[in-house]
């Protein structure tokens, strides 16, 4: 169940994508813009839009970028359905309820928000003497930037992701050679932790530029997906790997919801950070701690999710999968001979690797 908030940056995501550069309604929208005229245009209609509509025409025509720059002319909105495939109406005048508290002060601006807020549907206000095309969505007002802007800000966003991913990839590094060692310590684990959660929130910044970019986003995306490509299931395992367990032990999801609901402030703090897991605060950051071997095992190629998670069950932690022998493996229900040996293997193979990464 999303929160009022979740569903009104769903809301505004959505709206953002349909005005993003290379859709119909963004091109639609930037003629109006050089053509200097204005427009109120109103995305979705129910009954509750049309006792706001007086006057104007029905049209229920499919929508193009011409049509809305002709359109607009004429003094009164245009609605449209929701994903703007059609344009419904032109020349309306929109009354919305006056006792809907707004800060705007332009009567295009004012009755945009009053009416988006009234009817929860998104509305996008042209405005002729500012130069701006803003958007209404619920109670939020948001001004789209020209792509050259954005583009400058994702790119030092980019930046900054390559160098806080540098940074993620040392730390994990560490992790697993300590892990290997059994030499964990609860600072290792939230550094980890943080610095994932660091990456992720820069990556979720990148992807809202992407968004608005549309389609001269397209190689941001790629270099994006490239950079923050296995992080998601990182953090979940690396959860997995140092919870408590116990009858009322706090599942993984729940967990990684309390690090997303971290301030950028206590984000910084590892003490903070590490409290969502359970696990003491300040005082305890240096005590030993012992995975259970899910990030390990996911780096073993070909071995299925289910295999895995029997593995941890029946071992219980990292020492004792590593400790085991290819008999032991094998008493593990769909581990048989071949499967057993792949796992001792690698391993086998990943100790290897991480010390010498860790010592040389």
């Amino acid at each position: 169940m999303l929160s009022d908030r979740q569903a009104s940056n769903a809301r505004l995501r959505a709206t953002l994508a349909a005005v993003a550069p290379g859709t119909p309604l963004r091109e639609g929208l930037e003629r109006v813009l050089r053509g200097r005229t204005g427009a109120l245009v109103v995305l979705g209609t129910d009954r509750t839009v049309e006792s706001l509509c007086t006057g104007g025409f029905a049209l229920d025509i499919d929508f193009n970028p011409t049509a809305l720059r002709e359109l607009s002319k004429m003094d009164g909105a245009i609605v449209c359905d929701r994903d703007a495939s059609r344009i419904l109406r032109a020349g309306v005048h929109l009354m919305p309820d006056s006792t809907i508290a707004t800060e705007e002060t332009g009567t295009r601006h004012r009755t945009a928000d009053r009416v988006a807020q009234q009817t929860q549907f998104p509305v996008i206000s042209v405005s002729q003497s500012m130069h701006i095309i803003a958007l209404y969505v619920g109670d939020t007002r948001y001004v789209l930037e020209d792509t050259g802007s954005i583009l400058a800000r994702a790119n030092q966003a980019l930046a900054t992701l390559e160098r806080y991913k540098l940074r993620l990839d040392e730390v994990s590094g560490t992790l697993s050679a300590l892990e290997i060692e059994d030499l964990v310590t609860l600072r290792d684990v939230a550094a980890v932790v943080q610095r994932l959660e660091m990456v992720t929130r820069i990556a979720n910044e990148i992807e809202d530029y992407v968004l608005e970019l549309g389609s001269d986003g397209r190689l941001l995306s790629l270099q994006l997906d490239e950079l923050v490509a296995g992080v998601d299931l990182d953090r979940e395992l690396v959860v997995r790997d140092y919870l408590p367990v116990g009858r009322r032990a706090r599942t993984a999801e729940e967990t990684l919801h309390d690090i997303d609901a971290l301030s950028a402030t206590e984000l910084l703090d590892l003490a903070t950070v590490v409290r969502p897991l359970g696990l003491g605060g300040t005082e305890s950051l240096d005590s030993a701690v012992s995975p259970r071997g899910h990030r390990l095992l996911a780096k073993v190629p070909r071995l299925p999710g289910a295999v895995v998670e029997r593995l941890v069950e029946h071992f219980g932690t990292l020492q004792k999968l590593l400790a085991a022998s290819i008999d032991d493996l094998q008493a593990v229900d769909g581990v048989g001979d071949t499967r057993a040996r792949s796992v001792r293997e690698g391993l086998s193979r990943l100790a290897e690797s991480s010390i010498l990464e860790r010592y040389v």
